[in-house]
């Protein structure tokens, strides 16, 4: 089944070019089925890229999924026009009442900065809180995952001496887990952050099991079952090219930074970087969106009861 986003929003002409199952909501309504209902906390800088790149794995699994972008209530976005935000973006205290199977919480580019100091920290953690009541089960990605297991958990986060930045191997460390059906023992998955979350600081926290992790790169995703939640601290759900325009934007603005690792062929800039995790970047998602609907409540109510 395909996903059913609003059909002027830029994603819906991008997905249908790369033959993504998309839904006019004038088509949607005819079909007697209940829709899985997903919000997406989009707090990334480029939110048009992100919304792309969010639609078009949840458009990929087998059922007909709602999607519901989602603001900070008063963060105004200053790299994202107010006239797509107020089109297609609804206020977090305006479905606050509002019940969800699933919810998204992207990464922000606020990771060196402590959690309080973050201007929209303390409405953040109002979030996080009615996620237990109001959704049924929640993926963070990136800061986003780092800021919600501080938050549920008081893990904190550690600064690197330098930005790990590239395309690692990971391991599959719970085969069995529902989550990570089909997947490889090992594969592929960009990283892109400041700072990291340790193994040690979550042992023996009840609840929580790392459920992929890499040799080279430390934890990557960890579920939190109390809390019915996972918790990515990379960036599987990232395009071929998205390390790339991170590179070339932050060499255009002065700033050192090294080459992604693993990803330019031959470590040579100028060439394509081909895209190894794609594949379980789409299990992934299919496999959580298969859960929620295996084990949320038909009538929404029943949601966080």
């Amino acid at each position: 089944m395909p996903i059913k986003i609003p059909d002027d929003l830029p994603a819906f002409t991008a997905l249908r070019a790369e033959g993504v199952m998309v839904m006019r909501e004038t088509d949607a309504v005819r079909q007697d089925i209940r829709p899985l209902r997903i919000g997406l906390l989009n707090l990334m800088p480029n939110k048009i890229r992100t919304e792309t790149q969010i639609a078009r794995l949840l458009g990929a699994t087998p059922l007909q999924v709602e999607l519901t972008l989602v603001k900070m209530t008063d963060h105004v976005s200053r790299t994202t026009s107010t006239d797509h935000m107020e089109a297609f973006y609804r206020p977090w205290a305006e479905v606050r009442s509002q019940r969800f199977d699933g919810f998204v919480v992207t990464g922000a580019p606020v990771e060196k900065m402590p959690f309080e100091e973050v201007t929209y920290w303390d409405e953040l953690c109002e979030i996080f809180d009615w996620t237990q009541t109001h959704v049924h089960s929640t993926f963070y990605i990136c800061w986003g995952a780092q800021a919600a297991i501080h938050h549920f958990h008081r893990v904190p986060k550690h600064a690197l001496a330098s930005k790990c930045f590239g395309v690692y191997s990971h391991r599959n460390l719970a085969p069995a887990s529902p989550y990570l059906r089909g997947f490889s023992d090992d594969f592929a998955i960009p990283v892109s952050r400041w700072t990291e979350v340790r193994r040690e600081d979550i042992a023996g926290i009840d609840g929580l099991e790392v459920l992929m992790d890499s040799p080279g790169v430390g934890l990557c995703l960890v579920e939190d079952t109390p809390h019915r939640a996972l918790y990515m601290f990379n960036h599987i759900e990232y395009d071929s090219d998205s390390l790339a325009q991170e590179y070339f934007r932050d060499i255009d603005r002065g700033e050192r930074i090294a080459l992604p690792a693993n990803y330019f062929p031959d470590d040579d800039p100028t060439r394509r970087p081909r895209n190894h995790w794609r594949s379980h970047a789409h299990l992934l998602f299919s496999n959580w969106i298969n859960q929620a609907y295996q084990t949320t409540p038909f009538d929404l109510s029943g949601i966080g009861r």
